[in-house]
């Protein structure tokens, strides 16, 4: 088990989604004729066949209204892969970090209670994934400013997934 919990996409926000992104368009789902699509519902990659839907999510600006926090100019939007219709989420039963890959590289970028970006790095997943993310996620955790982190990955900037400070 991984010593920080990544977090999905919340199911209510997912139901927003799939009506209508956080840039304001309608959902156009579509069937995967492909798999590895990062899921961000469920945190796995997609199958063939699966009904999937690319929306754009500004997670900063949705975890800021529930806090208060006033981001200003860090809020951004960008695309994600979700499930076309409700799915069971993340299998409680997975170990590890969602799409690591040793060799990938990831951004680890860190917020603060307002939203603001305190810094980041840049982490090339290693052989041992998830002692690779800990310790990305040990030196953000360790400035007390830092309540949030996005990891994202560095090709096409895509979120995909946070982490928060218990």
């Amino acid at each position: 088990m991984t010593g920080y919990q990544p977090r999905p996409i919340v199911p209510a926000v997912l139901d927003e989604l799939r009506a209508v992104d956080d840039a304001g368009r309608p959902c156009h789902p579509f069937t995967a004729a492909e798999g590895g699509h990062p899921l961000r519902c469920c945190l796995r990659g997609g199958a063939p066949g699966e009904r999937l839907a690319l929306v754009s999510y500004a997670p900063l600006r949705r975890w800021a209204a529930a806090t208060g926090a006033s981001p200003g100019a860090y809020d951004e939007q960008g695309p994600v892969f979700i499930h076309a219709e409700a799915c069971a989420g993340p299998d409680p039963e997975r170990e590890g970090y969602p799409y690591s890959r040793p060799g990938a590289l990831r951004t680890v970028r860190r917020y603060d209670a307002h939203g603001r970006i305190v810094g980041g790095r840049l982490l090339e997943i290693p052989a041992e994934e998830a002692k690779g993310f800990d310790a990305a996620f040990d030196e953000a955790f360790a400035d007390p400013e830092v309540v949030l982190v996005h990891v994202r990955a560095v090709e096409y900037g895509c979120f995909h997934f946070e982490v928060r400070r218990d």
